[in-house]
């Protein structure tokens, strides 16, 4: 794995890579793992945490686990006590899912690669403008060891500070969490912001939500992954279509996406008349250039990366 000049820091069960600042190249491509690209063009990048479909995707087998018990005993002394279980197991999780579902979904966060600043809005209208060479970043990964094996679970954890000086100590700093699993993946999640920034927009994988014009429905997204697996069967490539299978079947990811589709398609904007203002197009010589200390030190990344083969 290729860590950021930034430093890592390496415990007996866990290990921190510090990405940014300074936002140099960290190897990996870009990669939206988890649909945190809501919306993408020459002037902003909108980047979400709102995953829906990832909490169906985590809940859905422990649901599927819960009926396979209750069939099993359904004819069983066991059954009264097996249905009271797996309520407790899987009711709460889904009144809070469902919960989830009726509230709005948070506004993303928007980078401006013109004027290299980053808008990072609140629920009560507030905003803060932060310059971009300021925003850190961090993969974290800590590993657990269990009688099915080593486990690894991480987090890419983006933070934004106050402009503010005199802000109260609580509202001094944000930050957003993806759980994406740290290490080579929660640097290809910050390399799509990473890369929008310092690179284009050409080098970021597409949004998946902004321009739908119409929505596939459980049925459709049901369809659409078990053909995907089809084919990839047909094509030779059994590990793929096993894959989609799983995912489908197991995951429940027909649903995840569904849920994810109702809830943005098409994804929230932001309108306060500021930040609109904000995030229109500038003549290029308007432009904000990259500083010098950053300019020198993606320099020196690439020239460290380039060597790497040779060595």
């Amino acid at each position: 794995m290729t860590s950021a000049t930034a430093g890592s820091r390496k415990g007996l069960f866990s290990r921190e890579d510090y990405l940014a600042p300074p936002a140099v190249p960290t190897g990996p491509p870009p990669k939206d793992v988890l649909n945190t690209i809501w919306r993408k063009n020459d002037v902003f990048l909108d980047i979400g945490s709102y995953s829906i479909g990832s909490a169906v995707m985590v809940l859905w087998p422990v649901v599927m686990l819960c009926l396979l018990m209750i069939y099993i005993e359904r004819n069983g002394e066991r059954l009264v006590g097996t249905a009271l279980l797996s309520l407790v197991l899987v009711g709460i999780p889904i009144l809070i899912l469902l919960h989830g579902l009726t509230k709005p979904v948070p506004l993303p966060v928007r980078f401006n690669r013109q004027r290299r600043e980053v808008c990072v809005p609140f629920d009560d209208g507030r905003y803060w403008i932060v310059p971009w060479e300021q925003v850190t970043a961090q993969a974290i990964s800590m590993d657990s060891v269990g009688q099915h094996g080593k486990t690894t679970q991480g987090l890419l954890v983006v933070g934004f500070r106050n402009p503010d000086p005199d802000a109260p100590e609580k509202d001094r700093d944000f930050s957003l969490g993806f759980s994406c699993g740290g290490g080579e993946t929660a640097m290809c999640l910050w390399e799509c912001m990473r890369s929008y920034m310092e690179v284009g927009p050409e080098a970021v994988p597409k949004c998946n939500f902004e321009g739908e014009n119409s929505q596939k429905g459980l049925i459709g997204w049901t369809i659409s992954i078990l053909f995907d697996a089809l084919k990839s069967a047909a094509k030779g490539d059994f590990k793929s279509a096993i894959k989609d299978v799983f995912f489908t079947v197991f995951l429940g990811a027909p649903l995840g996406f569904y849920l994810q589709e109702r809830k943005l398609v098409p994804p929230p904007d932001l309108n306060a008349p500021a930040i609109k203002e904000w995030s229109k197009p500038l003549p290029a010589e308007q432009w904000t250039k990259r500083s010098p200390e950053l300019a020198a030190a993606i320099a020196k990344r690439e020239t460290e990366m380039a060597e790497q083969p040779l060595q």
